[in-house]
C-alpha cells in the first residue's frame, strides 16, 4: 500500500493530479463521464468490536473535479477513484486530513479556514511602501544597494522568485564573477505561485498580523520549519477544492482573504529552493541561510557560522589569489533594512580585514563626521580594555557609515535613549510598559553595537590566524567582556535623590529587611551577629551606629583583645540611617527587591548616598516608611550615611577600619570582588595578624555569608588548614546533592589541580559557618537543591525562570569559591602577585572553566543547552526577573 497523502503514476504517466486525493491500489472499470462519488461514512456500520460492518449503508456525496473519465470503486476503508485509462488512481481521506488541521478566521467578518500549525495566518511579505528606495522594477528586489566605498557588498529586502533572477543577471551584467548570497532571515518564508511568479509570504499570529514570527522553530531548523509549511499549505489546498487563503492587506481587509490557486507541491517553493537552484546555472554563485535575530546582537553561534563561511572560502581568505577580485556579498531580509544593515557591516569590516585597511580614508572619515556623542561607559570601558580599543571602535563606525544609507545603527541607541528619557515619570501607570519597550530597544541597540566592536577585535587577532577560534570559543577566552555586558545599564547612577520626596520611592526599614532570626538584637543591637567557630570572622545584619558601637566594645573587650578590626559592608544598594533607624529606598510595587547601583566604586556609592540624605534632610517632609507590620509616615530629624557614622566610631575606636565592597544578592561575587576582599585582608593581617573581620548586608545572610567563607579561606592560607576528614555515607534523598556533587561541579573539580580536596576545604569553610546559623535554614550547598526543587509545574513561568536563575546564581557561587580556593593554592608561592581575575583569564580561561560556566545547568535533570540562563551573556545580566522601573539617564 502507497502511503496516504502521496500519488501514484504508472511509467511513463506525465499527468499531475489537481486533486485533493491520495492513491489507493484497486481494479479497474470503465465509466465514460465525470460524476458524483458516494462516500460511505466514517461512522456509521461499527460495531462494538471496532470493526466495520460489512452492509452498505447511507452514502456521503463527494463531487470530484475532473473533466476525465473515471472509475469509481467502494471498499471498507474509503471508495477508490480510477482516472481515465487507468494511469491514476486515488483513495478519498479527506476527513483523515481534516482531523489533524484546524481552522479559525482574523474576525466575524471574514471567512473561516485552515491555519498553519493551527493558529498561523499566512500574510504577504512585503508590501509596496516598504521600498523606499523604489528599486523593484529597477534592480528586482526593494531597497537594493551598494555599501558605499566601493566595496562588492550589497544588501536588499525580499525578492520574488523572478526578482531574485533578476539581481543575478543585474551583478553579472556588472561583471561580478563570484556571488556568494547570504539570506539572514530567522522566520520562515514560503512562496506561493502567482502570475508566472513566486511571491513570499509568512506565517503571522492573529494578535500582531504585521510582526513575523521569532522563535518559533525550537528545535527544528527553519527550512525544515518551511518544508513543514509547504506540507500544510498543500494538504490546505487539496482539502478546499486547490484553493489556498492569504491575506494581502492587513491594514483595510478589503477583498480579504486572497484564493491562491494551488494545484501541487510546485506551485509553492521554500527558501532553500528559490536561492539555492542558481547553483546549477552560476559557477561562482554559493547560498547560505545565515539567520539574525530582528532585535540585539546574533548570538555567538550566529557569529561562528559566519566565520564558518569565511574559514572554508578560498577568495575570502588572508592568502588568496590578490589577482582575484574578492567576491560579491549580498545580504537580504524582509525590507532589508535592520538585518541587512547589520549583515553589511559585518560584511565591510571583513573586507577591510581582507584588504588591510587598518585606518579609514581621511575624506570618508569627512564625510561621515558628525556632531560629537557622549560615549556610553559600557563602550568607553570596552575600548579601554581592549587592545588598540580606540582604532576599534573607529573602524566599526566607519563601516557603519558606509553602511547608512538606510539605517545607521549607531544613531539609533541615542535615538532610542531619547525616546526613553523622555518618558515623565507620570506615565508609570499607563506608559510603564512604553518605558519598558524603549528601554529594551536602547539596550538591545547598544549591545548589537557593543558586539560590532567586539566581533572587529576577534578579526583583528583571528584572521591571520586563519579562525584557529571560533568566537564562541574566543568570548569564553575573554568572558571579561561578558561582565561588561552586564553593566551597560546605569541609569540608576542618574536616578534623582527626589524620587523619594516626591512619593515615586518608598523607604523601607531595619526590622522589614533583616528578621533577628538569631536573636541577637537584645544582646547586640543588631539583628543576626555570629561568629565563626574558634576565628576571628564574624557576620551581621546592616547596623546602626548604637549597633556598630555594641559590636566594637564586644570585639575590643577584655576576653577578645582585638586592637584592629576590619569592618566590610557588601550592601550592593544605597543605606541611610534616619532616626537612628536603617533605611534603604525601594520601588513601591518591588518592596521585596533591592534596587542595586551598578558601580564597584564605593566613593561613588558615598556619594549617591549623600545626595539621597541631603534631600530627605531639605525636604523635611513626611515620608512613607515600611516596617516590619505596617507603614509609617516619619519625618526624619537626623540622617547619616554609613561611611559617615564609621567615621564618628574611628575617634573612639582608632584600630577601625571600614570598607564598602558591593557583592551582587544572590550571584557569585566577581573576579574583581574577590581581589578586593583579598587585598583588603591582606593589608589588615600584615598590620595585625590578630585582626578581626566583620561583614554585613542586609539582613547579615546569603552576601554575609559568601564574604566570610571567602575571609575564612584566607586566613586557613596564612594560619593553616584544620584537617579535611573523609564523608560519612549518608543514605538520605539528594544526599548527593547537599554535599555540592553536582555534575557541573564535579567538572570543574576534575579540571583543576587537587580539584577534590580544593572542593572539600570550601565544603569545610561553609560547614564551620552554616553551624553558627541553623535557624536561618541557609547553607549554599542547600541551597542550590532546594531552590531547584521549588520549580514545579504549578508555578508561572516566570516564578520558575526566577527560581532557576537564583539556583543557577548559587551554584555558580559555590564553583566561583572553589576556583578562588584553587588560585590561592597555586599562587601563594609567588605572593599572589598574581590578582584572582588575571589568574581567571590567563589559566582559568585557558583551562576551559569560562566554557564549563558558559553552559552551566543541572544536566542531571534537564538539558542546560535548552536554557538561555545557562550562558553567561544572559545570566550575568539578569540579576533578577523582575525588571524594576527605570529611572535616570541611560548615556
Amino acid at each position: 500500500m502507497a502511503e496516504n497523502k502521496q500519488q501514484r503514476k504508472s511509467p511513463g504517466s506525465g499527468d499531475r493530479s489537481s486533486s485533493h486525493f491520495s492513491l489507493w491500489s484497486m481494479g479497474t472499470t470503465a465509466s465514460a463521464a465525470p460524476q458524483p462519488v458516494y462516500v460511505e461514512s466514517s461512522t456509521d456500520n461499527v460495531q462494538a468490536n471496532g470493526m466495520a460492518h460489512s452492509s452498505m449503508s447511507p452514502f456521503h456525496m463527494i463531487n470530484i473535479h475532473n473533466s476525465k473519465a473515471k472509475s469509481i470503486i467502494t471498499n471498507k476503508v474509503a471508495p477508490v477513484v480510477i482516472t481515465y485509462n487507468c494511469r491514476q488512481e486515488f483513495q478519498i481521506h479527506d476527513n483523515f486530513l481534516k482531523e489533524g488541521y484546524k481552522v479559525g478566521r482574523i474576525s466575524d467578518s471574514l471567512p473561516e479556514h485552515y491555519l498553519v500549525k493551527g493558529e498561523y495566518f499566512m500574510v504577504q511579505d512585503v508590501y509596496s511602501k516598504a521600498d523606499v528606495l523604489n528599486t523593484t522594477s529597477s534592480y528586482g528586489a526593494p531597497n537594493f544597494r551598494q555599501v558605499k566605498g566601493a566595496y562588492p557588498l550589497y544588501g536588499m529586502g525580499q525578492p520574488t522568485l523572478n526578482g531574485f533572477k533578476q539581481v543575478l543577471q543585474r551583478l553579472q551584467a556588472q561583471g561580478q564573477q563570484e556571488i556568494i548570497f547570504f539570506c539572514i532571515r530567522e522566520e520562515p518564508v514560503v512562496f506561493l505561485h502567482k502570475d508566472n511568479d513566486f511571491v513570499p509570504y509568512t506565517p503571522r499570529r492573529k494578535e500582531n498580523l504585521h510582526e513575523n514570527l521569532q522563535g518559533l522553530e525550537g528545535e527544528e531548523t527553519v527550512e525544515s520549519l518551511e518544508l513543514t509549511i509547504r506540507n500544510e499549505l498543500h494538504d490546505f489546498a487539496k482539502l478546499s477544492k486547490n484553493i489556498l487563503y492569504v491575506y494581502n492587506d492587513i491594514e483595510f481587509f478589503k477583498d480579504e482573504p486572497q484564493k491562491m490557486f494551488i494545484t501541487c507541491e510546485e506551485d509553492i517553493h521554500v527558501t532553500e529552493e528559490v536561492y539555492k537552484r542558481p547553483m546549477f546555472t552560476m559557477q561562482g554563485y554559493r547560498y547560505f541561510r545565515l539567520p539574525l535575530p530582528m532585535e540585539g546582537a546574533p548570538l555567538e553561534e550566529d557569529f561562528d557560522a559566519f566565520v564558518k563561511i569565511l574559514r572554508e572560502s578560498p577568495s575570502l581568505c588572508l592568502g588568496r589569489n590578490a589577482s582575484r577580485l574578492p567576491p560579491t556579498l549580498v545580504f537580504s531580509c524582509q525590507v532589508g533594512v535592520g538585518r541587512t544593515n547589520l549583515a553589511m557591516i559585518l560584511g565591510t569590516l571583513v573586507m577591510k580585514r581582507l584588504k588591510g585597511e587598518s585606518q579609514p580614508p581621511p575624506q570618508l572619515v569627512a564625510a561621515g563626521t558628525s556632531k560629537p556623542r557622549p560615549l556610553f561607559q559600557v563602550i568607553q570601558s570596552l575600548i579601554k580594555k581592549l587592545p588598540n580599543g580606540q582604532q576599534l571602535m573607529e573602524e566599526v563606525d566607519h563601516a557603519i557609515t558606509l553602511c547608512s544609507e538606510m539605517h545607521n545603527i549607531k544613531e539609533a541607541i541615542y535615538e532610542n535613549a531619547s525616546k526613553l528619557e523622555g518618558i515623565g515619570e507620570d506615565y508609570q501607570t499607563q506608559g510603564s510598559t512604553t518605558k519598558e519597550y524603549f528601554l529594551n530597544r536602547t539596550k538591545q541597540s547598544l549591545e548589537r553595537y557593543f558586539y560590532l566592536i567586539v566581533f572587529n577585535a576577534y578579526l583583528h587577532e583571528q584572521y591571520p590566524l586563519a579562525f584557529v577560534s571560533n568566537f564562541s570559543q574566543w568570548m569564553c577566552r575573554h568572558a571579561w567582556l561578558y561582565r561588561l555586558l552586564a553593566c551597560m545599564d546605569v541609569s540608576e547612577l542618574s536616578a534623582p535623590a527626589e524620587l523619594l520626596t516626591k512619593g515615586a520611592r518608598v523607604l523601607v526599614a531595619d526590622d522589614y529587611l533583616a528578621p533577628d532570626v538569631l536573636s541577637t538584637i537584645k544582646e547586640m543591637k543588631v539583628a543576626n551577629f555570629r561568629r565563626v567557630p574558634k576565628m576571628p570572622v564574624y557576620g551581621v545584619a546592616q547596623p546602626t551606629s548604637e549597633a556598630i558601637g555594641a559590636v566594637l566594645a564586644h570585639l575590643t573587650d577584655k576576653k577578645r583583645k582585638h586592637n584592629h578590626v576590619l569592618w566590610i559592608n557588601v550592601q550592593e544598594e544605597l543605606v541611610l540611617e534616619g532616626n537612628g533607624q536603617i533605611i534603604v529606598p525601594r520601588e513601591p510595587s518591588c518592596l521585596d527587591q533591592h534596587i542595586p547601583v551598578p558601580t564597584s566604586d564605593s566613593q561613588l556609592l558615598q556619594k549617591l548616598e549623600t545626595s539621597l540624605k541631603e534631600e530627605i534632610l531639605r525636604a523635611q517632609k513626611w515620608l512613607e516608611v515600611t516596617q516590619e507590620q505596617e507603614k509609617q509616615m516619619k519625618m526624619f530629624k537626623t540622617c547619616l550615611t554609613i561611611q559617615e557614622i564609621f567615621n564618628q566610631h574611628k575617634r573612639s575606636h582608632p584600630g577601625l577600619m571600614y570598607k564598602r565592597i558591593p557583592l551582587p544578592a544572590c550571584s557569585s561575587p566577581r573576579e574583581e570582588d574577590f581581589d578586593k576582599l583579598h587585598e583588603a585582608m591582606r593589608n589588615a593581617l600584615a598590620d595585625d595578624p590578630h585582626s578581626a573581620f566583620v561583614f554585613n548586608c542586609a539582613n547579615g545572610k546569603s552576601r554575609t555569608t559568601t564574604a566570610m567563607v571567602v575571609a575564612v579561606l584566607i586566613l586557613w592560607h596564612f594560619k593553616g588548614f584544620p584537617e579535611c576528614t573523609e564523608d560519612d555515607f549518608v543514605s538520605v534523598p539528594d544526599a548527593k546533592y547537599t554535599k555540592g556533587e553536582f555534575e557541573a561541579v564535579m567538572r570543574v573539580v576534575r579540571l583543576l589541580p587537587d580539584g577534590h580536596k580544593r572542593k572539600k576545604e570550601v565544603d569545610l569553610a561553609l560547614d564551620s559557618i552554616s553551624e553558627t546559623m541553623t535557624p536561618m535554614h541557609y547553607h549554599l550547598r542547600e541551597m542550590i537543591i532546594s531552590t531547584y526543587r521549588q520549580i514545579k509545574p504549578e508555578k508561572t513561568e516566570k516564578e520558575c525562570k526566577q527560581q532557576l536563575l537564583i539556583s543557577l546564581q548559587f551554584l555558580e557561587r559555590y564553583i566561583y569559591l572553589i576556583l578562588f580556593n584553587t588560585y590561592l593554592h597555586l599562587e601563594k608561592r609567588d605572593s599572589w602577585h598574581r590578582s584572582f581575575s588575571v589568574w581567571m583569564e590567563q589559566v582559568a580561561a585557558r583551562a576551559g572553566i569560562y566554557d564549563i560556566l558558559n553552559q552551566l545547568g543541572f544536566s542531571e535533570f534537564e538539558d542546560p543547552g535548552e536554557k538561555t540562563l545557562a550562558r553567561l551573556r544572559y545570566r550575568w545580566q539578569q540579576q533578577d526577573i523582575q525588571a524594576l522601573p527605570f529611572r535616570g539617564e541611560f548615556i
